[in-house]
């Protein structure tokens, strides 16, 4: 079993970019309207940028932002340094700003994924390939890469957890911080 955590950053953080990568999509809308009212920057892949799309706002592809398209069958998307050094650059070292200048990696501030439903899959007594296919390899390395920086991203892992955080979004203008 994977557990899952909603991570608030220490530091006040503004959320300027988000990256959203979802199975379920249910309960997102007022999130999405929220982070666009509030002039966050949308980053996604295949079916949630749809969904974002037909709610009228701008995404930016993942592939547009690694210069790779989703490669064998979709198994990847995000995993590049222009996706993961934005979640990963710690904003305070200046190391961490000097390279992310240098390559050109914009700030990921939040992370909106969930996991590919492998337990219904096995459940619902889904084939080998079906089975294979949602273990998800993306997701726990966005959860995990985010949990890693915790002081600067705001991570949420599964859908119980939005009203939650258009609770955060709304009550803080689009900004979060670990004392709340």
């Amino acid at each position: 079993y994977i557990f899952f955590f909603f991570f608030l950053p220490m530091n006040s953080v503004k959320i300027t970019r988000a990256l959203i990568s979802v199975f379920y999509k249910d309960n997102l809308e007022p999130i999405i309207k929220t982070l666009a009212a509030q002039g966050v920057e949308f980053v996604s892949t295949g079916g949630t940028q749809e969904f974002i799309e037909k709610l009228g706002h701008k995404v930016i592809p993942v592939e547009k932002l690694t210069g790779y398209p989703s490669i064998f069958g979709g198994r990847v998307k995000t995993l590049h340094p222009a996706v993961f050094g934005g979640i990963l650059y710690r904003r305070n070292d200046a190391g961490d700003l000097k390279q992310a200048s240098e390559f050109n990696i914009a700030a990921i501030d939040l992370v909106i994924v969930d996991l590919y439903p492998f337990e219904e899959t096995v459940t619902r007594g889904g084939t080998e390939e079906e089975i294979v296919e949602k273990i998800d390899i993306g997701g726990i390395s966005l959860i995990r890469g985010a949990a890693k920086n915790f002081s600067d991203v705001l991570i949420v892992s599964e859908r119980t957890q939005y009203q939650e955080l258009l609770e955060l979004l709304k009550a803080k203008n689009g900004s979060s911080e670990l004392a709340d």
